[in-house]
């Protein structure tokens, strides 16, 4: 896989040029989102009509704002949209009215606990209408009349999103999905898509045993709407990550599928093991991202989910503070390069079987190893030990990197020069 040396400011360029557009789970800021991506990589943009029932929901009427704003007594902006998406709440209907600070308050979201950030906040499957301020802000605002715009349309139109298919020498497929559904946040939302991008071009470019499926979907609506649509084929995924919050500077989390034990989920587990960052491994539960859809009991897809800081569980989500400073480019390098591990795990766990199975072979007149003997036996070395022992037919190369407690480059290697000199065949990949 060709690999950009320095990916990260070119990642972080992409979340500064996405930021400022006001994206929901419909309307023009997902189109122009999804426009942009194309021109990196090779997306196709799909639609969905309003009132389509998928599954027990049912999407929603297509929601597009050009402005939204609060006026105090002289005509001074003291509420403006166009200094920050998060001021309106999405999906709110149209407004223009006076009215009084006390008839105005039930509207407007606040944080009292965090006085100086904006909230987000939604109300899409509820007709109404809302602002955002930080709490600091509204406490100064005087008691008076105010007027009140929100230039909105809510109508017929679509759901849209983006997916990107990488065919491989397999049908079988690895599902990498993001959600393209909130506004100015970098790291809830921003973030993801930016390493799925520029996973997908670095794999767009390179030989591939596994067909990559990038999903580029609005949060949960998205996702359920392209299992509804993509029912039929969801049997050719054999592996799959929900990608989100990768830009921050903590550590590594990853939320296990539902089925606890599959292949990703193992792959997650010896990567991050090996990775030397910090990191956390979490059991799967019904809350959370789009995972949630893509293990549910009808599907049980073996989707798992990666992120940095854990959603809902630090001060900045769902603030105006998930801004461009709270995302590093070392950061979301950090990420692609755990992604490009993964990879290199699914694309090469294979069993193999000995072509020598009766006692250890001789590797030395092989040229596999060291003229002299002794207790300080090179790593590689060591691999090679292990893969003949454990080449049954049974065992796959991360089971053998596990057990061995090996960096899992290193026991692909050493199969490798196993192959060449004719000591191991492959078999077929691990069920």
């Amino acid at each position: 896989m060709q690999a950009d040396p320095q990916p990260g400011p070119a990642m972080y360029e992409l979340v500064r040029s996405l930021y400022p557009i006001c994206r929901s789970i419909t309307g023009e800021g997902v189109r122009q989102t999804l426009a942009q991506l194309r021109e990196l990589i090779p997306l196709e943009v799909h639609q969905v009509p309003s009132g389509t029932a998928v599954f027990d929901w049912t999407v929603p009427r297509e929601w597009n704002i050009r402005d939204a704003w609060v006026k105090n007594a002289a005509g001074e902006r003291v509420i403006d949209f166009q200094r920050h998406t998060l001021h309106v709440v999405s999906y709110s209907v149209p407004v223009r009215a006076r009215m009084t600070l006390t008839q105005l308050r039930p509207h407007l979201h606040t944080l009292p606990d965090q006085p100086e950030l904006i909230p987000y906040r939604t109300s899409y499957y509820q007709e109404d209408w809302g602002l955002c301020l930080p709490h600091r802000q509204l406490e100064q605002l005087p008691e008076g009349e105010y007027e009140v715009c929100i230039d909105s349309t809510l109508q017929d139109g679509h759901l849209n999103w983006g997916e990107c298919l990488l065919p491989g020498e397999l049908e079988d497929e690895v599902l990498l999905s993001c959600h393209v559904c909130h506004p100015s946040l970098c790291d809830d939302n921003l973030s993801g898509i930016a390493v799925a991008t520029f996973l997908a071009r670095e794999l767009a470019a390179a030989p591939r045993r596994y067909s990559y499926r990038f999903l580029f979907v609005p949060g949960t609506i998205g996702s359920i709407a392209w299992l509804h649509r993509n029912q039929a084929r969801t049997h050719r995924i054999r592996h799959g990550l929900v990608l989100t919050c990768l830009g921050d500077s903590a550590g590594f989390t990853y939320k296990r599928s539902r089925r606890g034990e599959a292949e990703i989920d193992r792959a997650l587990e010896h990567v991050l093991a090996h990775c030397g960052a910090p990191s956390e491994l979490v059991d799967f539960s019904p809350y959370g991202y789009d995972e949630r859809q893509y293990n549910s009991p009808g599907f049980d897809l073996p989707v798992g989910c990666l992120m940095r800081s854990q959603h809902g569980c630090f001060p900045e989500y769902h603030t105006s503070a998930d801004d461009l400073d709270f995302v590093r480019p070392e950061s979301l390098a950090q990420s692609l390069a755990l992604l490009r591990s993964v990879v290199r795990v699914l694309e090469d766990n294979r069993c193999y079987r000995s072509l020598n199975p009766f006692c250890e072979p001789q590797l030395g007149r092989r040229g596999l190893y060291a003229g002299l003997g002794g207790t300080q036996i090179r790593t590689l070395q060591m691999a090679m030990l292990w893969v003949m022992n454990q080449s049954d037919g049974t065992h796959s190369l991360l089971d053998i990197a596990q057990r061995a407690g090996l960096p899992f480059d290193t026991v692909a290697e050493a199969a490798r020069l196993l192959v060449r000199g004719e000591l191991i065949t492959a078999t077929a990949p691990p069920a």
